[in-house]
């Protein structure tokens, strides 16, 4: 099956050039599974042939991650939470998003703010999920759209510069990200409650 995504994200992305980019990634953040590390890897490799710009590449790549997850945070800002929730459980399976993931994004969400959209837009398994939880948060809409443009634009620049790099062999990166996905995030949750410690531990010394 992912064989056949990957066929059909090259064919799509050769066909229709940095629209193409825009599209693929749209759909992947609109919580359809549809892997960005296919997508900006394959880019990527185009920019090692000359058909494309890297810069353009990472740009197209962050356009269509916006119009995706603006979909999906419009589905948490005037979807019920409830039925939200109900319509996870009951075919989060097809769109390969469980209600524990729901869950842990709301949860950090909630905790770190502003930090969590930006730097989840980095974190694979987390990055797509992350929009529905800042509708139901109500996050106002242009700190979403900067913080996920931005985080959107250095995942894209990322994946893109790897697949550029690996040349014919950008295809080898997708099942090691995917294998990557919890190590991932516990490094980034990691390297935020040391961030949020550190903070904590100035504040008590600048007031004692």
């Amino acid at each position: 099956m992912l064989a056949s995504i990957a066929s059909w994200i090259v064919n799509v992305i050769s066909s229709l050039g940095y629209p193409g980019i825009m599209v693929t990634m749209a759909i992947e953040s609109a919580l359809i599974p549809l892997p960005s590390e296919i997508i900006m890897p394959f880019s990527g490799y185009l920019v090692s042939t000359g058909q494309f710009s890297l810069p353009l590449v990472a740009l197209s790549g962050a356009f269509g991650n916006l119009v995706g997850s603006l979909a999906a945070y419009a589905l948490g800002f005037w979807g019920h939470e409830r039925l939200v929730r109900r319509f996870v459980r009951r075919f989060g399976k097809f769109i390969l998003l469980s209600e524990h993931e729901l869950d842990r994004a709301e949860e950090l969400l909630n905790k770190y703010k502003d930090l969590v959209v930006l730097v989840s837009r980095m974190v694979p398994g987390v990055r797509t999920v992350i929009s529905l939880p800042a509708g139901f948060a109500k996050l106002p809409l242009s700190r979403f759209i900067i913080l996920t443009f931005v985080g959107s634009f250095i995942w894209s620049y990322l994946l893109a510069y790897i697949g550029f790099v690996l040349g014919e062999n950008w295809d080898t990166l997708g099942p090691i990200f995917h294998k990557a996905d919890t190590v991932v995030v516990v490094v980034i949750v990691g390297a935020i409650a040391f961030y949020i410690y550190r903070k904590l531990k100035e504040t008590k010394v600048s007031n004692a």
